[in-house]
């Protein structure tokens, strides 16, 4: 998978604004802050299920789920940046992304803490990642969105699914299709 073509599915590096220009978001919690993906990187949410684990994956991947008979490797971001897990609750889900790889789509569940909203923002109200001071890797952040006064960290998935991840859960949806049978999931997050 071309690193243009994650970028242009995950909303890539901002582009210089054009006023009146607005973009959405789905917002939501992650270790106590706010995140945000563009909205064209998201396909569906769906309520927590625990994945299947498949051995000698990396911590992050903490398996597959079988989505209407799609094999979709799960993601745990907060590992990813370096945090520990933290405990599932009513309100965790999984978010389902869809990223471009060569003729297909790869389906990735990200898990996050809770779903927020979908916000609008202008792209004049997008600052660039900070230099210091974020408490994870500043190649992560797209940018700084301003929310009512918030910022608002935007993630850049082309970073935060490097292509070596991708690979590993590539790896991990073919071994979870040819093995076993993974049991269905298809409920929405409410």
């Amino acid at each position: 998978m071309s690193e243009a073509n994650i970028q242009r599915a995950a909303g890539g590096a901002p582009e210089p604004a054009t006023a009146g220009e607005i973009d959405q978001y789905l917002t939501f919690m992650l270790g106590g802050d706010l995140f945000a993906i563009h909205i064209l990187a998201i396909k569906e949410i769906i309520e927590y299920t625990s994945p299947t684990t498949v051995p000698m994956m990396p911590h992050h991947v903490r398996g597959v789920i079988n989505l209407r008979g799609a094999v979709v490797p799960v993601f745990d971001l907060l590992v990813r940046f370096g945090k520990e897990r933290v405990e599932v609750t009513k309100r965790t889900c999984i978010v389902i992304i869809e990223l471009p790889e060569q003729s297909e789509h790869q389906q990735i569940g990200l898990v996050v803490d809770a779903v927020n909203a979908v916000v609008e923002i202008p792209k004049e109200d997008i600052e660039p990642p900070p230099s210091f001071g974020a408490r994870i890797r500043a190649e992560f952040i797209r940018g700084m969105g301003n929310v009512d006064n918030h910022f608002v960290i935007l993630l850049d998935v082309a970073h935060v699914l490097c292509a070596d991840d991708i690979a590993v859960l590539s790896q991990a949806t073919n071994a979870a299709s040819d093995s076993a049978v993974i049991p269905s999931y298809a409920h929405g997050c409410s």
